[in-house]
């Protein structure tokens, strides 16, 4: 069964859906729509996500808000944020547990710090 959730970007204004920004989140990507009158759409495929983040500020804590900021491989958005979202704590494990299971799915590993490269000019004569 293919989960989704879907949440409005709040306004830090006692946390009122006041934007036209709405995340969804899916099993095997997260979409963004900003925009009324001009929109733009952007998405993020689960298994490019290779670390998460999430920030409070004071505000956010009073009004139970928080900022998931997902870091990616990808080269459009290698920072894609959701930004002043209810359950911000959930979502964010909720994102790593999914990327994880979605990079197995794939076959893909994380290999940042991996290849080499450190090794390459060990055995050059000067």
């Amino acid at each position: 069964m293919e989960y989704e959730y879907k949440e409005k970007k709040r306004s830090l204004f006692f946390g009122l859906p006041l934007s036209f920004t709405t995340y969804t989140l899916s099993q095997k990507k997260i979409n963004i729509k900003k925009g009324l009158l001009r929109t733009e759409e952007d998405d993020m495929l689960m298994y490019k996500i290779q670390d998460v983040k999430l920030v409070r500020s004071l505000w956010e804590r009073i009004f139970k808000l928080g900022t998931v900021i997902c870091y990616s491989g990808d080269i459009t958005d290698a920072k894609l944020m959701l930004t002043h979202i209810k359950n911000s704590s959930e979502i964010k494990e909720y994102i790593l547990e999914t990327a994880e299971e979605e990079r197995r799915k794939v076959r893909t590993l994380h290999t940042m710090g991996l290849d080499g490269a450190d090794d390459l000019f060990e055995n050059v004569d000067d």
